[in-house]
């Protein structure tokens, strides 16, 4: 019984309670990154830095991997899908921040809402989630993958009537910030984040693939944060001459490199290959809509921010959804969990009796 309650603690509540976490950091690094890019530092250098911070506080992850546990032997495989993980990443990141310049924050908030679905595409295409719409569990994912979605875009589009004043602020001491663009080009932006958005459920599928033949979650990431610092110093390189970029001041700009190295290049991606190999693709994309909600609450609590109808109403969506989606993988794994303990059984079973109890389990 008690290693029955470690193991749903490991497979299930501590999946849960770091992906949520993760999120929260990623609402604050966020905040903290614009901040910073407000006072003139180029997206392009706190790319090659904070990835390069988070390469050497995993330096040493190789090695204590090697010893820690038996590993597969590396190979010509796994080597090229790292390098393929690291160009992926790369090419995300700067094709997102670009998006950005060319139209606003609002409107990539708004596109990274298809993560979920782009991911269930994926997943789907190269076999990693099942499609069987006779199957309840089937049809909560995808019916949850479309309510997350709709309510993300009701909180970023929808705004409705005010529900909570900040009563905290004045006109007089408030720093109004722009967060639109100086280059507004809407369509423009708008390809470059869609092709984003395509990029990072990709990332995805072939993070997981690599778990798969090379199970050392802080080994591949070390070498795929190194990779993105290298490939982003180069473009850097022909993007930013001006040796006066790399010189980072001791103030918010180094700031938000140091914390986005150590919370989000290292841990932020350490997490998401853990949970990838633990719970696949879609369970980690199911955390993009929730981060929306999860920004709104934190604007409300700790920034003062006032709180409208539409985030409410968006973030219940949310909810539904990922807990719909949420309980279809717990009834799939519960499934397969079956399906393993019928297999291992010592008493021959027919394949007809074996689809019987599949279905039977299935009711339940």
């Amino acid at each position: 019984m008690a290693g029955d309650r470690r193991y749903y603690c490991y497979k299930d509540v501590l999946p849960f309670a770091a992906m949520v976490t993760m999120e929260c950091f990623n609402v604050g690094l966020n905040t903290l990154y614009k901040a910073a890019t407000l006072r003139g530092m180029s997206y392009h250098v706190f790319i090659v830095y904070s990835y390069a911070v988070a390469a050497f506080l995993l330096l040493p992850a190789p090695f204590f991997s090697n010893r820690s546990r038996v590993l597969p032997s590396v190979n010509f495989s796994i080597v090229s899908k790292i390098g393929l993980l690291g160009i992926i990443g790369c090419t995300s990141q700067i094709m997102g921040y670009t998006g950005i310049i060319y139209s606003s924050p609002t409107l990539a908030s708004a596109i990274s809402n298809l993560v979920p679905a782009f991911t269930f595409i994926l997943a789907v295409t190269f076999r990693m989630e099942t499609l069987s719409f006779s199957k309840k569990s089937t049809r909560a994912k995808c019916l949850g993958t479309i309510v997350s979605v709709t309510g993300a875009f009701v909180v970023t589009l929808y705004k409705g009537p005010k529900i909570i004043w900040n009563i905290s602020s004045s006109p007089s001491g408030s720093m109004p910030v722009s967060l639109g663009s100086s280059q507004p080009n809407w369509a423009l932006g708008g390809l470059f984040l869609t092709s984003e958005y395509i990029l990072v459920p990709l990332w995805y599928i072939v993070q997981t693939q690599i778990m798969k033949e090379y199970p050392a979650e802080l080994t591949v990431v070390f070498f795929y944060n190194l990779i993105v610092s290298i490939l982003a110093a180069i473009v850097a390189s022909f993007t930013e001459p001006d040796s006066s970029a790399w010189k980072i001041k001791p103030d918010i700009a180094l700031a938000s490199i140091l914390c986005s190295g150590v919370l989000g290049s290292c841990l932020n991606n350490s997490v998401h290959t853990w949970a990838l190999r633990l719970k696949g693709p879609l369970f980690v994309s199911m955390f993009k809509p929730l981060s929306i909600a999860i920004a709104v609450v934190m604007g409300v609590m700790f920034l003062g921010d006032d709180l409208y109808l539409g985030s409410v109403i968006g973030a219940a969506i949310i909810s539904i959804g990922f807990y719909t989606v949420m309980w279809g993988k717990a009834k799939e794994d519960a499934i397969k969990a079956e399906v393993v303990n019928l297999e291992s059984s010592s008493t021959p079973r027919s394949p007809l009796l074996q689809y019987y109890k599949d279905e039977d389990v299935e009711r339940r």
